[in-house]
């Protein structure tokens, strides 16, 4: 079976699952060099297609590095993510066998790996809900995108991904609460408040907590900071450069009607006379 784009010709050479509302497979780009896998995701119910279109097209965080390619074929849309050989999280993390520091390291690149994903947050949670977090050799984290989009729930947001990615990451520091794992019971405490709302604070939480020595910085909460809020700071630059560009238009308009400093002489000049007493000397 072969899924074809204008940039791509996805072959498949295994199935993963073939579901209700979604079938997942890896496939091999025929139009790439040495013919890249990816994990493709083709959905074949209407409702859901128009679903998840809407929440790339419409949600702040729209996958761009993750997503690759999204095509129609026929009646079905096909999501093409990238592919990785599967090291699940949940089989080859051994806590027992690692640090404390260890173990903190590898929550920080788990909430990270939520956080540069920039995936919708119905789709983020989808992953964290599904076990699709691996871990490389390195114990660095990163996603497998084998999806069901029959659980989707487009009403999820970063509170609920912030509060399942907790869970998984106290699952992971329960090996170390007997060490006095300052981590450990701060999660245990804010997770049953319900406290977290927002990634920036998870990762602030564990950063801080943590006894590894990769702390945080100042110009790494700079930019967690910029990148959660880009939209306001491109909506007031626009507002920005939108007054320059009339005051400077205005300026342009002026000198060309009423020649010379005209601008100057309306702001200064008016303050050279008062009454009949001239304040030039």
């Amino acid at each position: 079976m072969i899924y074809e784009s204008d940039r791509m010709r996805l072959l498949v050479v295994a199935t993963k699952f073939v579901g209700e509302v979604n079938d997942c497979y890896i496939c091999r780009d025929l139009l790439s060099p040495g013919g890249i896998l990816y994990t493709v995701i083709v959905v074949h119910q209407h409702d859901v297609v128009r679903d998840v279109l809407a929440l790339f097209a419409l949600s702040d965080r729209k996958g761009e590095k993750i997503l690759i390619d999204d095509f129609a074929s026929v009646d079905k849309h096909v999501y093409v993510f990238p592919y990785h050989k599967e090291r699940p999280l949940q089989d080859f993390y051994e806590g027992d066998s690692l640090t404390l520091a260890q173990c903190e390291n590898v929550c920080i690149s788990i909430i990270l790996a939520c956080i540069t994903s920039d995936l919708p947050y119905p789709i983020l949670y989808l992953l964290l809900n599904n076990n699709m977090l691996q871990l490389s050799s390195d114990r660095s984290v990163f996603f497998g995108y084998e999806m069901d989009f029959k659980e989707l729930d487009v009403n999820i947001g970063e509170r609920e991904c912030v509060q399942i990615c907790a869970e998984i990451l106290l699952g992971l520091l329960e090996p170390k609460a007997g060490q006095k794992a300052t981590s450990y019971y701060l999660l245990q405490k804010k997770i049953a408040n319900g406290s977290y709302t927002r990634f920036t604070d998870l990762y602030r939480d564990i950063t801080i907590a943590a006894v590894t020595t990769k702390k945080i910085t100042p110009f790494v909460l700079i930019k967690l900071w910029i990148k959660r809020n880009a939209d306001y700071l491109i909506g007031m630059l626009f507002w920005i450069s939108l007054i320059l560009a009339i005051f400077a238009i205005s300026i342009i308009l002026s000198r060309f009607f009423l020649g010379g400093n005209s601008w100057f002489r309306l702001l200064f000049n008016t303050f050279k006379k008062i009454g009949t007493e001239s304040l030039v000397q």
